[in-house]
């Protein structure tokens, strides 16, 4: 029974996970459609042989690239600067260090 109800736990976030991996590749796949319409109705480059871009143009993927690597930090990024294997060695040197604070007090 027990190990149903783990079972179905860990299905549960396997699906989240998987909902918010998703979430991030279609933001980014609607940042390189928009961007893509930006920057080729702002420069003109259809219509003259010269690219004219301005910061104005530029401005907007500029902001929502920094959006963008937020949600990237916020899907990938915990499990890369501290995930569980930082969190297991974290706890086991601040043990070790209460350990010997004790063993020298004693």
């Amino acid at each position: 029974m027990e190990s149903n109800f783990k079972d179905k736990e860990l299905y549960q976030m396997a699906q989240k996970r998987i909902k918010e991996i998703k979430g991030f590749y279609i933001h980014l796949l609607v940042y390189v459609i928009v961007n893509i319409f930006i920057f080729v109705g702002s420069s003109n480059i259809l219509t003259s042989k010269s690219i004219n871009i301005e910061f104005g143009h530029l401005s907007l993927p500029f902001f929502w690239g920094i959006g963008l690597l937020a949600h990237w930090a916020g899907v990938f990024g915990p499990n890369l600067f501290m995930g569980k294997n930082w969190e297991e060695k974290k706890i086991k040197e601040i043990l070790d260090k209460e350990k010997q604070q004790r063993s020298q007090w004693e």
